[in-house]
């Protein structure tokens, strides 16, 4: 044995100080670590042929390993590690040596290729980083951001603290719009630590929550770290629990659980926002009360008297128009949907009776999976599951489904109209988002002529008594439409003068385009409405139209094609949703052909105003440094992919990766584990981009931690908020280099080092929350049904 070293862990070191050499080297670290995989593979295969690595393996044919696999326990778990008084065998490090192991790793690696690069089922979700890097490098090149950080120091800086709170505003802002921590970090300390430093702040204080700040692109949704991390960790959860169900004796993972093994990206989303969100509220905090403690090193500042967004006047208007009446507004809402008087108005009738549904879990099951389901669920739910399986086989066991009568679809026809709810969900939505942009109108100008909000007001009213004594959930979206018309025509015309009023509020002016565009991004995603690739997609349309916008508009020239674009995206999303738009059907009705051309008419001018905001950016030279910057950085991801896929093809080809999780397994507690797990990503993260731990490090361990009882949500998130604070930790996180090379000369190392230092230790904070509390994590995808 090499210095008394298994083969296997000479091995592995000999691939991470080749990776780590690589990197060192200056080399692009996306063909470094392609290199690092050629270079330690004929490193490790000449050693093997010279017989000076070998590995040591349980003796599967002693008669030790024979009783414990008499006594119950699956083969697949006995490791050296676990029981360290078994026989032991000497085996080949590379078996059938490395010819052998070469032709493998080559058809491996062309498998790979195409199952997680070309055309694997991953490859959609991957198109999502993209576009999602489109997006946020352009509202990053398009001054957008410079000028929510102004417009914010306006509304926060006379607070003590204001501009620091301000910086975490933003960079919540632009965590949610980029995902990219470079990016904002660099964004952030260009635009506002020279205000900061003028004003006279602490150059720790400045520094430090920047850097806190820029690394929230790594939590808050879209993060292009959870869309990389949810890719690999829906594969990583499925394939371990199916493994474990059959250790458990069963025969797949829905048997053994009683619910599917699927973790998505959009799931991930949701539980990604209350850490995200509570993260940035005690960044916020913090500054206040730093500021609260030490005056002169935050002080309040007034940039500029004239230019301060106040949105209404007077603490009594702004209560009742900004809390009061969203409050009443929203909360009546959800009460009348509590009541039935807001729901749905779906009426469709299957032609087949619905199987009746199946025990909360299988009971058909072998003796083995039975006592392995008992331990797991616990004997209570396995009783309710035997009494459940018994009441259906009372009953007939109506499993399989039926071709219903005419009486009988009209009978279940007349008693879904009979419990249809007055008004439908969709329009309650719709209209009551109108509704609350009018009183926004209200509460920003209440000097202002209210009669067009009045009216618009009265619009919505009108709405909804249509709703409820016209239209009925038989009426057809046509006659819907047509009897919504004169309603609608009364909202638009207090919308316009509604949205003028608001175009006046510097405040709203700025931060309203971008908020939205996040919003419907995410909306989408979260609401289950797409997934998030047609989502990322909407995001990189919209985010180039916003910046066309903010071009022509510092040009002194009309938007009106641009928003003429928007609203027809607008008219194709509702038209989409309330007709059936396939044409290619039996008999499509006169309405839908009509729906179908207003569909078509819309996606044309939408299509026209992207190309041309894409011209306008051309022109003004916006356009090619994004273009270029996103095709670097999309470059480096999928290239580092490719790369990874063949470093990890190293370490398997030895064993590697089989002996570190023989290793994680002989733990008998798996928090245990994934502490240990976490504590190795965390030092990783000093000198690994995220890119390059997850798909290299989190490959080899996923199939242990995701292989146990801890939510899969949980655990993903935890390791993206880990990530996070790693390079946030001095002396070698990222953030800080990037922050280094855009400070000015009077901002010292040791300044961004101590200003960072709070910080960590409230990210520290967050992730003992996230480890006592996991609730915090899954409470909003429960809630979603995620």
């Amino acid at each position: 044995m090499l210095f008394g070293l298994d083969g296997v862990e000479v091995g592995l070191i000999i691939v991470f100080l080749s990776l780590f050499a690589g990197i060192l080297s200056g080399f692009p670290v996306a063909f470094a670590i392609a290199g690092a995989g050629i270079i330690s593979f004929g490193i490790i295969a000449a050693l093997d042929s010279a017989g000076i690595l070998y590995h040591q393996a349980v003796d599967q044919s002693s008669e030790a390993f024979r009783d414990l696999v008499n006594t119950g326990i699956h083969p697949d778990t006995i490791s050296k590690f676990r029981y360290p008084d078994l026989p032991l065998v000497i085996e080949p490090l590379l078996v059938g040596g490395w010819e052998t192991a070469l032709n493998r790793n080559i058809s491996f690696i062309v498998n790979r290729m195409n199952e997680r690069v070309f055309a694997g089922q991953s490859i959609e979700t991957l198109l999502a980083v993209l576009m999602f890097v489109l997006m946020g490098i352009t509202l990053e090149r398009s001054k957008i951001a410079n000028d929510l950080l102004t417009t914010m120091a306006r509304v926060f800086g006379p607070l003590p603290g204001g501009l620091a709170v301000s910086v975490v505003v933003v960079g919540a802002f632009l965590a949610a719009s980029t995902g990219i921590v470079g990016a904002t970090v660099v964004t952030m300390g260009l635009l506002s630590l020279p205000t900061m430093l003028r004003n006279n702040y602490s150059p720790e204080l400045a520094t430090g929550v920047i850097a806190a700040s820029g690394t929230l692109g790594q939590i808050i949704p879209p993060s292009i770290v959870i869309v990389l991390l949810g890719t690999l960790a829906g594969d990583l959860y499925s394939a371990a629990q199916e493994a474990r169900a059959t250790e458990a004796g069963c025969t797949d993972a829905l048997t053994y659980l009683g619910e599917a093994a699927v973790v998505s990206v959009g799931t991930l989303f949701q539980a990604a926002i209350l850490p995200g969100v509570l993260l940035a509220l005690l960044y916020g905090l913090y500054a206040f009360g730093y500021a609260l403690l030490n005056p002169s090193k935050a002080p309040a500042v007034v940039l500029d008297d004239d230019a301060v967004p106040v949105p209404g006047t007077g603490r009594r208007n702004s209560l009742t128009w900004f809390l009061a009446v969203p409050v009443i507004l929203i909360g009546g809402s959800l009460l009348l949907g509590q009541v039935n008087v807001i729901g749905s108005q779906n009426i469709t009738v299957a032609s087949y009776s619905d199987a009746s549904e199946g025990a909360s879990l299988r009971t058909n099951v072998g003796d083995q999976c039975k006592a392995s389901m008992i331990e797991l669920h616990g004997q209570e739910a396995w009783d309710t599951a035997i009494a459940e399986q018994q009441a259906i086989e009372e009953s007939g066991g109506a499993v399989v489904s039926h071709e219903l009568s005419e009486e009988e679809v009209e009978t279940a026809l007349a008693e879904k109209i009979a419990n249809a709810a007055p008004i439908g969900t969709g329009v309650a939505i719709f209209f009551v988002f109108l509704a609350l942009v009018l009183t926004t109108a209200r509460g920003v100008a209440p000097n202002a002529d209210s009669r067009p909000l009045l009216i618009g007001g009265a619009g919505i009213v009108l709405a909804f008594l249509v709703d409820i004594v016209l239209i009925a959930p038989t009426t057809s979206s046509g006659a819907a439409t047509v009897l919504l018309a004169i309603p609608m025509a009364l909202v638009l015309y207090g919308l316009v003068h509604a949205i003028k009023l608001l175009g006046r509020n510097e405040l709203l002016r700025v931060v309203f385009p971008p908020l939205v565009l996040i919003i419907a991004v995410l909306g989408s995603i979260l609401g289950g409405i797409t997934n998030p690739t047609p989502a990322a997609a909407l995001g990189a349309g919209g985010a180039l139209m916003l910046a066309a916008y903010r071009k022509l508009h510092d040009e002194g020239r009309s938007g009106q094609v641009i928003l003429i674009a928007a609203f027809s995206i607008i008219v194709m999303i509702l038209v989409g949703v309330n007709f059936d738009l396939r044409i290619t059907r039996d008999s499509v009705p006169f309405e839908d052909w009509v729906a179908y051309f207003v569909a078509l008419s819309a996606y044309l001018i939408a299509m026209f105003g992207i190309l041309f905001s894409c011209w306008v950016l051309l022109r003004g030279k916006v356009l090619p440094p994004i273009v270029r910057e996103t095709a670097k950085v999309t470059s480096m991801v999928f290239t580092i992919l490719i790369g990874s896929q063949l470093l990890n093809l190293v370490v398997i080809s030895f064993g590697g990766e089989h002996y570190i999780q023989q290793f994680l397994r002989s733990f008998d507690n798996e928090f245990t584990v994934f502490l240990i797990v976490m504590l190795v990503l965390f030092i990783l993260g000093f000198v690994l981009d995220f890119l390059e731990i997850i798909y290299i490090v989190i490959p080899i361990v996923g199939p242990v931690i995701y292989g146990g009882t801890m939510d899969p949500k949980w655990v993903t998130i935890m390791i993206a908020v880990n990530l996070q604070t790693s390079f946030l930790t001095p002396p070698f996180g990222f953030a800080l280099f990037y922050l280094r090379g855009v400070a000015p000369k009077e901002v010292t190392t040791r300044h961004i080092y101590r200003g960072v230092a709070p910080f960590v230790l409230i990210q520290v904070l967050g992730l003992a929350l996230l480890w006592l509390v996991p609730s915090v994590v899954t409470i909003v995808p429960n809630l979603m049904g995620g």
